[in-house]
């Protein structure tokens, strides 16, 4: 079984030998993805047997990701393994993720933090519980870790799942499209290092922001007349209740609030902006789906 080693990294100097050391013992195959760092991440990496692939600029842990899994593809991969490059993950739990791909005759294994770490803070932990239950993707009756990078992918995911995302949202993006291509998705508890001099390149703030405007993205691709109907309808009924307070107001003072009048006006263009954008959204996305 062949398996490739990808690892997003990001100004990393500090933690990548380690990650790229403890890789090696399972796999000669080590990929990785050098996204813009301007520090030694590459260097290191290279020197260490590990094959790099340098982006010139920033452009995303979600880029980053496809070029993982076009690599993976490109050399024949069986698996493909993912984890963070800043040392919060460690690579000796690789076989415990392989293992779970081969019984469990899953597609897509999670390396799931089944509970708070120790130096994880507080915030930290409920905000990403919260992301969780944003994303929706459940294994049994328990919402997975959806925002943990360390997975393993077997062969058909590999070659079926593509990320469209840049940034941070591409964890929740390829878990929810392995979900409604009908993949069995599992998850094995493995332990998270903070000791590192950094864990994240990102504000945790804006990560949360990331993710979150990811899903719901997704959702309005993936069902735009229930997502924009939802909003259209909202604005409609807003359209409703300021037009009988115009109407009321006119009928005791004999004269038109022009501030109520103009968020009746405002809300009911809204309204059917937002049905219109539905509609549109719907009949091209199921163009593009018969044409498939």
């Amino acid at each position: 079984m062949k398996v490739v080693v990808g690892i997003p990294a990001l100004n990393e100097e500090f933690a990548i030998a380690k990650v790229v050391i403890r890789s090696k013992q399972y796999t000669d195959s080590v990929l990785v993805v050098d996204d813009g760092s301007v520090d030694d991440t590459g260097l290191i990496a290279q020197r260490l047997g590990a094959m790099v692939l340098k982006h010139e600029r920033n452009l995303g842990k979600g880029a980053a990701i496809r070029d993982c899994f076009e690599w993976a593809k490109q050399n024949n991969a069986d698996v493909l393994v993912t984890l963070d490059g800043d040392g919060q993950h460690d690579p000796n739990h690789i076989p415990s993720l392989l293992k779970a791909l081969e019984t469990d005759e899953a597609d897509v294994v999670i390396g799931c933090r089944l509970s708070r770490p120790q130096k994880m803070a507080r915030h930290r932990w409920l905000g990403t519980r919260a992301l969780d239950r944003a994303t929706q993707v459940k294994v049994g009756d328990r919402i997975i870790d959806s925002q943990s990078g360390f997975r393993a992918y077997s062969r058909r995911a590999v070659e079926t799942l593509v990320a469209a995302e840049f940034g941070m949202g591409v964890d929740s993006e390829i878990i929810i499209r392995a979900q409604q291509g009908g993949m069995r998705i599992s998850e094995v508890p493995v332990e998270i290092s903070y000791d590192g001099p950094k864990t994240s390149n990102q504000n945790s703030m804006m990560h949360a922001l990331d993710v979150l405007f990811s899903a719901v993205k997704f959702v309005s691709i993936r069902h735009p007349l229930l997502f924009y109907g939802g909003f259209a309808l909202l604005f409609f009924l807003n359209s409703l209740i300021f037009a009988f307070m115009t109407l009321d107001f006119y009928q005791k003072s004999g004269r038109v609030v022009t501030n109520l009048a103009l968020i009746t006006i405002a809300s009911g263009l809204l309204a059917f902006l937002a049905l219109f954008t539905g509609i549109i959204l719907f009949t091209l996305i199921t163009v593009i789906r018969e044409r498939r």
